[in-house]
């Protein structure tokens, strides 16, 4: 590419949180820019939004629907090469489908629709119109979660055999939603959130990073969901045995009522031969226990010659110098990028390029949400997993 990809957003705007996480992560390094936007549902808004990103007025967009037909109409060295969609997960499918019907690469915020029949046929037009689809699972972005795949798919940990996810978070131990918190009150109002709030928001995280790692797919399910703020509508609590397609067992935890946490993220496989340890709170470690040797620790930055090329492409910054969520959300767009510039020239990416969440990934994160949903309401101890 001789020009940086011209980014749209929908959504994100002034009154939004997760817009300007994807706009510092999609500026990091210099491949893409934002130039247009249908940025809030409230005109005002909107245009404030526009006039604070210096967009010019002519593409400062008051609908996503008006946004793509305008674009599709510019010259092809003028239009936005992709779309970002940061709105609600209600408010995800419409403007995804739209996005691909009018010729656009998409970036999308997870979960990556309301239900699994819109994740579906969301697939379908991806797979359909061969455009790119790009969801936003930030932790597998981390350069020591690279690693730790890396470790697994090569077989230095032997066959696996038993996996421990968890990510407890505290901020909704009070009735939030209540008190005026926007972000808790369409996080927590099913028709805004979906069928679970904690599996959704980030139970699927969770869900996506073992199966990441391990580079397994979960095939069982025994769930419990349970809502511990008396006065809450949705789920902020569950937990989650799984079975896995390579025979290894598992165990998720996802909790919005954990008081104190912040977002203790943290996995730990096991295999025949060893185990890794990885959490967000020291996302430049990752901790490396052997059976039959003493514990080793990798860092992100240095000891590149322990490092897999698809930790170490991954590494912004020399040993000692912490890297964390932005920059891990940033390789994220930048492998997209690269990726996206490489098919518009014409030549193949590599497979480290490519080493972004899918379309497939948010179908098995849907699928992820309802088989959890129906276990907790069903008497039996197993639900198959089903897409």
């Amino acid at each position: 590419m001789n020009r940086k990809l011209k980014m749209g957003m929908v959504g994100g705007g002034q009154d939004a949180f997760i817009g300007a996480i994807h706009r510092l992560a999609a500026n990091m390094d210099g491949l893409i820019e934002i130039t247009c936007g249908a940025l809030s549902i409230n005109p005002v808004t909107a245009v404030a939004s526009g006039k604070a990103l210096f967009l010019a007025e002519s593409r400062t967009y008051l609908n996503y629907e008006e946004m793509f037909k305008a674009e599709a109409a510019l010259p092809a060295n003028e239009r936005m090469d992709f779309v970002t969609i940061v709105t609600p997960n209600f408010a995800h499918f419409a403007p995804a489908m739209m996005a691909l019907d009018y010729g656009f690469n998409v970036v999308i915020e997870k979960p990556i629709t309301f239900s699994l029949e819109e994740a579906k046929l969301l697939k379908q037009k991806v797979e359909e119109t061969g455009l790119i689809l790009c969801l936003t699972h930030t932790y597998s972005g981390y350069p020591m979660v690279k690693q730790a795949k890396a470790m697994v798919r090569e077989g230095k940990l032997g066959n696996i055999r038993k996996v421990w996810v968890e990510y407890p978070q505290g901020w909704l131990s009070k009735l939030s939603e209540r008190e005026g918190n926007a972000q808790a009150a369409w996080r927590t109002d099913p028709t805004k959130a979906g069928k679970s709030s904690v599996m959704g928001d980030i139970g699927t995280h969770a869900a996506h990073l073992a199966e990441y790692i391990t580079g397994s797919k979960i095939t069982d399910v025994c769930a419990e969901l349970n809502t511990l703020v008396e006065g809450r509508v949705m789920d902020d609590d569950g937990a989650v045995m799984l079975k896995f397609d390579n025979g290894s067992k598992g165990v998720l935890m996802a909790s919005q009522v954990a008081a104190g946490e912040e977002n203790a993220l943290r996995i730990r496989v096991y295999g025949e031969k060893g185990g890794i340890e990885w959490l967000q709170h020291d996302p430049n470690t990752l901790i490396v226990k052997w059976l039959d040797e003493p514990t080793q620790i990798l860092r992100a930055g240095s000891n590149y010659a322990h490092l897999s090329s698809f930790a170490t492409h991954n590494c912004r910054t020399p040993g000692g110098h912490p890297e964390g969520y932005l920059e891990a959300f940033a390789n994220i767009y930048r492998n997209f990028a690269l990726t996206l510039g490489c098919k518009l020239d014409g030549i193949e990416p590599t497979a480290q390029m490519l080493d972004f969440p899918s379309v497939e990934d948010g179908l098995r994160g849907m699928a992820f949400i309802d088989n959890v949903v129906t276990s907790s309401q069903s008497d039996k101890k197993w639900t198959p997993y089903i897409l």
